[in-house]
């Protein structure tokens, strides 16, 4: 079970780090009409690397304390994520609408526009699937 965590944590991490690319390429926080506060996306991000160093660390030397500590880490990932995703879900549902108004020369597209909508829900589902799975394995639940 800790290794499923492991991979599911890598597989979000991916999908996270495609999504930080494409916000970042698009103009992120520069273009001034993103959602998505700086703050909340590099806490996100910077608490989830650490957690998932902590986790491989934990691997290696199997103290449960690491375990605990990665999924302490994980909780206010998973809060950050739900804030961002909350931001993110009136973008997506009002790309038609931005679409004409950046045609019509007004203000552009936040960049979280372009966030494929397969690779959100993906990162999303990873995301719950590794807590879950590091939450059981921190339980003590399928051996470790």
């Amino acid at each position: 079970m800790d290794i499923a965590a492991l991979i599911t944590w890598v597989i979000t991490a991916l999908g996270g780090f495609y999504m930080l690319g494409t916000w970042l390429s698009r103009g992120g926080a520069k273009a001034g009409n993103s959602r998505l506060p700086v703050p909340v996306i590099f806490g996100h991000f910077a608490l989830a690397a650490v957690g998932l160093v902590v986790w491989i660390i934990y691997l290696i030397t199997d103290k449960d304390v690491l375990a605990w500590t990665a999924f302490g880490l994980l909780v206010p990932v998973a809060l950050l994520g739900f804030t961002m995703l909350a931001r993110w879900l009136p973008v997506h549902r009002a790309r038609s609408a931005a679409a004409t108004a950046a045609a019509a020369g007004q203000q552009p597209e936040p960049a979280e526009r372009y966030f494929p909508v397969p690779v959100v829900a993906g990162h999303g589902l990873f995301a719950v699937v590794t807590v879950v799975l590091v939450l059981l394995t921190a339980l003590g639940t399928g051996g470790s």
